[in-house]
C-alpha cells in the first residue's frame, strides 16, 4: 500500500472524530441548558417539599409537578433526538401530593434533576470550558501585544506569567493540546451526561405495553381503513369502468341482433363495436385485478416488477434492486403498490427528469426509496400519499417523506419481511 493510500484513511478518521466532537459539544451545552432547568425544578421541589411540611405547600404540588415533568420530558425529547432509543414523553403527573409520592415515574424524575443538575451541569461546563481554552490560548499572543509593557498576562489555567514574546507563543502552543483533549473527551462526556436520563427517564416495562396496545389499536384502526378505501377503490374501478364496458357490449350485441333480422351486412359494424368494447372491458378488469395482487409478483422477482413499472413510467426510472430480494406475499403487494403509487405521482406532479427506486432486505425489514430530481413541494394532503401511509402503517411500517421546495423528493418505506 502506499504512502498516499494510507493517509487518506487516516485524514477520514481525523474528519470522523472531529465532527463527533462537534456533536458532542453540541449535546453537552445542550445538555447543559436542560441541567439547569433541572437544578431549578428541584429546587422547586425542596421548597415545595419543605412548604407541605408546614402545611401551606399542597396548593404549589399540581405546579412543582407539571414543571418538573415539562423539564423532564425536554430532556426526553433531546436524548430522544440524539442515540439509539426514542424516550416518548410521559403522562400528565398526578396532581396530589400521595399520587406524586407514589408514582414510580415522578421518583424517577427528581431522581435525574439531583443528578443531571449537578453533575451534567459541570460536565457541559467542562466541555465548553475546553473549547474556550483553546480558542484564547491560540489568540494569546495576538492580544498580549496590546498589553502595557509593564503588565505580564497569565498564561491559561495560572500555568505561568508571560512577560516576552516567547512566553507567549509557548502559550499558543497549548491550544493543539486542548483541542486534542477535546475531541478525545468530548463524545465520551457527552454520553456520560446523557447516562442519568438514558437511565432514570426511560418508561417502565407497564407504560411500554400500554404504548404497545395503543400502537396496536391505531394500526388495527389503520388496517380496517385501509381495507375500506381499497374495497371502495375496487367497486368504483369496476362500476365505472368495467360495468360501464359491459353495458355497451349487451347495447351493441342487441342492436347487432336486431339488425341481423332487418339487414345481416349491417350487422357486422355492431359486432366489431361490441367486441372492441368487450376487449376494454377485459382490459380494465385486469388492471384492477392487477391492483388487488399483481399477478407478476407470483412468477417472477420483485426486482422484476418493479422493472415493469419503470419501463411503463412516463419518467425515466432506474431500478436498483437486488433480484433475489424476497418478501411476504403481502408485503410485496404493498412495496409494488407503494412503487406504482409514487411513480404515477411523479409523473402528474413533479416535473421530474428521471426517479430511482432503491430496494433492499436489512436482516427482517424492507427498505424501499422511491427518489425523483423533480419540483418538490410535495403533499400528503389531497394525493396518493395518504393512501401509501395508509398501507404501509397497516403492515406496521414506516413511511417517511422528505420534500423541500425546489427538491428533490425522497420517500423512505420501511415493512416488515416476513417469510
Amino acid at each position: 500500500m502506499t504512502t498516499g493510500e494510507n493517509r487518506a484513511p487516516r485524514r477520514v478518521d481525523l474528519v470522523a472524530r472531529g465532527r463527533a466532537a462537534l456533536d458532542a459539544l453540541e449535546h453537552l451545552v445542550a445538555g447543559m441548558g436542560t441541567a439547569v432547568l433541572a437544578l431549578v425544578a428541584l429546587m422547586s421541589a425542596v421548597v415545595t417539599g419543605l412548604a407541605c411540611l408546614v402545611g401551606v405547600g399542597v396548593p404549589l404540588v399540581p405546579a412543582t409537578l407539571r414543571g418538573l415533568r415539562a423539564v423532564a420530558d425536554r430532556e426526553r425529547a433531546r436524548l430522544s433526538r440524539w442515540g439509539p432509543e426514542e424516550l416518548v414523553a410521559a403522562s400528565p403527573p398526578p396532581a396530589g401530593l400521595r399520587a406524586a409520592l407514589a408514582d414510580r415515574t415522578v421518583r424517577r424524575e427528581l431522581a435525574w434533576t439531583v443528578v443531571h443538575g449537578s453533575a451534567g451541569l459541570f460536565l457541559g461546563l467542562v466541555a465548553l470550558t475546553l473549547p474556550l481554552h483553546a480558542v484564547q490560548d491560540v489568540t494569546f499572543a495576538l492580544w498580549w501585544w496590546l498589553l502595557p509593557p509593564e503588565e505580564a498576562a497569565t498564561a491559561a489555567y495560572g500555568m505561568w506569567e508571560v512577560r516576552d514574546a516567547a512566553g507567549a507563543l509557548a502559550v499558543a502552543a497549548l491550544a493543539p493540546v486542548e483541542i486534542a483533549l477535546t475531541v478525545l473527551v468530548a463524545p465520551w462526556m457527552a454520553r456520560l451526561q446523557a447516562w442519568s436520563g438514558r437511565r432514570l427517564l426511560r418508561p417502565g416495562a407497564d407504560v411500554d405495553l400500554h404504548l404497545r396496545v395503543a400502537e396496536l389499536t391505531a394500526t388495527r384502526a389503520a388496517v380496517l381503513d385501509a381495507h375500506a378505501a381499497e374495497l371502495r377503490r375496487i367497486e368504483r374501478s369496476l362500476h365505472d369502468g368495467t360495468q360501464n364496458r359491459l353495458v355497451a357490449v349487451n347495447v351493441l350485441l342487441g342492436a347487432a341482433l336486431r339488425a341481423l333480422e332487418r339487414d345481416p351486412a349491417t350487422a357486422r359494424e355492431s359486432l366489431e363495436r361490441a367486441q372492441s368494447a368487450a376487449e376494454q372491458a377485459l382490459g380494465e378488469l385486469r388492471g384492477v385485478v392487477r391492483t388487488i395482487l399483481p399477478p407478476v409478483l407470483t412468477h417472477k422477482s420483485l426486482a422484476d416488477a418493479l422493472a415493469g413499472l419503470a419501463a411503463a413510467c412516463p419518467v425515466p426510472c432506474r431500478i436498483d434492486a437486488d433480484p433475489l430480494v424476497r418478501a411476504a406475499a403481502s408485503v410485496e403487494a404493498t412495496a409494488y403498490f407503494v412503487v406504482a403509487e409514487a411513480l404515477t405521482n411523479i409523473a402528474k406532479h413533479s416535473e421530474a427528469g428521471r426517479a430511482v427506486v432503491r430496494v433492499r432486505r436489512l436482516g427482517d425489514r424492507l427498505l424501499l426509496q422511491v427518489t425523483d430530481d423533480g419540483r418538490g413541494g410535495a403533499d400528503e394532503r389531497g394525493s396518493g400519499l395518504a393512501g401509501i401511509r395508509g398501507r404501509v402503517e397497516a403492515h406496521d411500517g414506516t413511511f417517511t417523506l422528505s420534500s423541500p421546495a425546489g427538491g428533490p423528493t425522497t420517500l423512505d418505506v420501511t415493512l416488515p419481511a416476513g417469510t
